[in-house]
């Protein structure tokens, strides 16, 4: 249960960020459903690639010792949200510039 939650929070929040980024820029949109389902993939990998920088996993990791009651970390899934959210958003912009590029070729 406690890597479900945090996989939702990922899930959610790059989605929302593809989407967003979709209505704000119409030359990139991808249609409904392509936003969310690039904005999932990038809400994903934002949050794996600020876990493995050493300068932004304290961001999306919990700061419990191991061996510790375990619990959900407030700090860690409001990190795990940003970093979706933006990661869905970079995704889906990037996704959407080339779509609008290789249209225009």
């Amino acid at each position: 249960m406690d890597i479900i939650i945090p996989l939702l929070v990922q899930l959610i929040a790059g989605g929302a960020g593809g989407n967003v980024v979709g209505q704000l820029a119409k030359s990139i949109q991808l249609g409904t459903a392509g936003n969310t389902i690039v904005g999932i993939i990038g809400g994903l990998a934002g949050t794996w690639l600020a876990g493995i920088i050493p300068g932004l996993n304290g961001l999306v990791t919990s700061g419990a010792v191991e061996g510790a009651a375990s619990g959900l970390d407030l700090g860690a899934l409001a990190g795990q949200g940003a970093t979706g959210l933006i990661g869905g958003g970079l995704l889906t912009a990037i996704v959407g510039a080339i779509k609008s590029a290789m249209a225009k070729a």
